[in-house]
């Protein structure tokens, strides 16, 4: 069997870029349109922030980010070192290939039940899907490159 040696500061790293990447996203990029999608209102925003359970329940949603986010670096870390991945140049070739079968594979399937059966409309599919996608080519991008 392979012995898989992970970077944990390029895991850490990802996780990192994950969040930072989440804030640009559903903030200044894409926030107004995701907040109109999912019916939040400014009213409501500000009803949150007033609301310390509200704002604690943010942060531990963050917190949960961040976990999440460095989960799926450490998989993506194992999985190339599986494959033997050499890194640089031709590891961002292989990663890029491993996100879009993992993107087309994994996250469009089991994200498009969220249209079908929860009743989400495509357009917050094209959000929320765009950012998975981007987050995963961040992601390989970090681990090929982190030598």
């Amino acid at each position: 069997m392979t012995e898989v040696i992970i970077n944990y500061w390029a895991v850490l790293a990802c996780g990192v870029a994950s969040v930072i990447l989440g804030f640009a996203w559903y903030g200044p990029l894409f926030g107004k349109k995701y907040m109109q999608l999912q019916g939040v209102t400014e009213a409501d925003v500000e009803k949150y922030k007033k609301d310390k359970k509200m704002r604690n329940k943010m942060m531990r949603n963050y917190f949960l980010t961040f976990a999440l986010a460095l989960a799926t670096a450490y998989a993506f870390a194992n999985f190339l070192g599986f494959a033997e991945i050499v890194y640089g140049v031709s590891g961002m070739s292989c990663a890029f290939m491993v996100v879009s079968l993992s993107f087309l594979g994994f996250v469009l399937p089991a994200t498009s039940n969220l249209v079908f059966f929860d009743k989400k409309n495509w357009e917050w599919w094209f959000l929320v899907n765009g950012y998975y996608l981007v987050q995963l080519l961040l992601i390989g991008t970090i681990l090929t490159m982190w030598v």
